[in-house]
């Protein structure tokens, strides 16, 4: 079975491929380099050269081949790699008439838990929305824990509203339910272990990207300072990076994005590594249904995957593809459909122009860079 055309296709906030065979079977797949879909774009382009004329079954063979012959490799390349090899796996789940967590190994869960994103402006908000959340049935929240305009308030000031915000969640929604904080690469070092020495009485499933990630140092003190769960690397392309942040006992849980780290020829391995170490998969899901499909059937085959975002505004896109995911109060259903599980709907797509992501920064008081 060769590889004919890979078309991607710029959708609103997303990026989506499909790649076509001389069998007549269309692969689907994802970027996830959200905020530079058009460089994506451009790569996945240029790709397309090696991949057009090939056995679309060879799929770790061309992840070798076009990762390690020009000996460059960053996140676009990546993001474009793990878009075509998203749609591989689709078309070869299809070749036999088998979902992908089937080629994976088979499912080692039945549905995929979930947890849904506490959102308000002010204390009394969140509250709100965090037992709003446990009402529809999620057993597992998140939450930033910073107001609007925090960026202009003191260090001390950020870390006293925040533990207000926690303390009023756990209030809201009692104990028996999960709480994991996105902290958003928000916080210098000293205030990370500040606010997370304070947050410790509210039993914080996780405290996500404290740092920017880029440096594993600082996070390495942080953890081994701080008395609640790391969790990092949404930003992180590809196994090396994976390991060494594993190797370094820095994290509890990491966060592998399907369609940025290496598709499902990469993230199975990152997850086998984790494994071994007792470290939990905690995907870092951003994008359309398309995305959503793909990361279920990933979540279906892993033995320590722990949580993903539920992601409900992606519904609202439901019409570009036949078979979106079904949703169950805090879970999704894993789909037995072949492939992916769903098919874009080609006919469907212009109805939403693309929307690129601008720069417009964020500013701490003084007018230097925040985040």
């Amino acid at each position: 079975m060769k590889i004919e055309k890979i078309t991607p296709f710029l959708v609103d906030r997303f990026l989506l491929v499909r790649v076509y065979t001389d069998q007549g079977i269309v692969g689907n797949g994802e970027a996830g380099l959200w905020a530079h879909h058009g460089v994506v774009h451009r790569a996945i382009v240029e790709l397309s050269d090696y991949f057009v004329g090939k056995d679309a079954t060879r799929i770790e063979h061309h992840y070798q081949t076009v990762s390690r012959d020009a000996h460059f490799m960053g996140a676009a390349l990546s993001a474009a790699l793990s878009a075509i090899d998203i749609a591989l796996w689709d078309i070869a789940g299809q070749a036999v008439g088998q979902p992908v967590h089937q080629l994976l190994g088979g499912r080692v869960r039945d549905k995929i838990k979930v947890f849904a994103n506490v959102g308000g402006a002010t204390v009394p908000e969140c509250a709100a929305s965090a037992q709003q959340q446990v009402s529809a049935g999620y057993l597992s929240l998140r939450m930033s824990p910073f107001l609007p305009g925090f960026e202009r308030k003191t260090p001390s000031q950020v870390i006293g509203e925040a533990v207000a915000m926690v303390a009023a969640v756990r209030d809201a929604i009692g104990y028996n339910i999960d709480l994991g904080l996105e902290i958003h690469r928000n916080l210098r070092p000293e205030e990370a272990i500040l606010l997370a020495r304070e947050l410790q009485p509210f039993r914080i499933l996780y405290y996500e990207d404290p740092l920017a990630p880029e440096s594993l140092e600082p996070m390495e003190n942080i953890a081994k300072t701080v008395p609640l769960p790391m969790a990092t690397g949404e930003r992180f392309y590809n196994i090396f990076q994976f390991k060494d942040l594993i190797d370094r006992k820095i994290v509890s849980l990491i966060r592998p994005d399907l369609s940025l780290a290496g598709g499902f020829t990469q993230v199975k391995k990152i997850a086998a590594i984790a494994e071994s170490a007792f470290v939990g998969i905690f995907p870092h899901l951003m994008g359309s249904p398309v995305n959503i499909a793909a990361f279920c059937q990933l979540d279906a085959a892993i033995p320590n995957y722990v949580l993903m975002e539920s992601h409900p505004s992606a519904d609202a896109f439901n019409e570009i593809v036949d078979h979106p995911v079904e949703r169950q109060g805090g879970y999704l259903l894993v789909s037995d459909r072949p492939g992916i599980g769903l098919k874009i709907d080609e006919s469907k797509l212009d109805r939403f122009p693309y929307q690129p992501k601008k720069i417009l920064g964020n500013f701490h008081a003084d007018g230097s860079v925040a985040h």
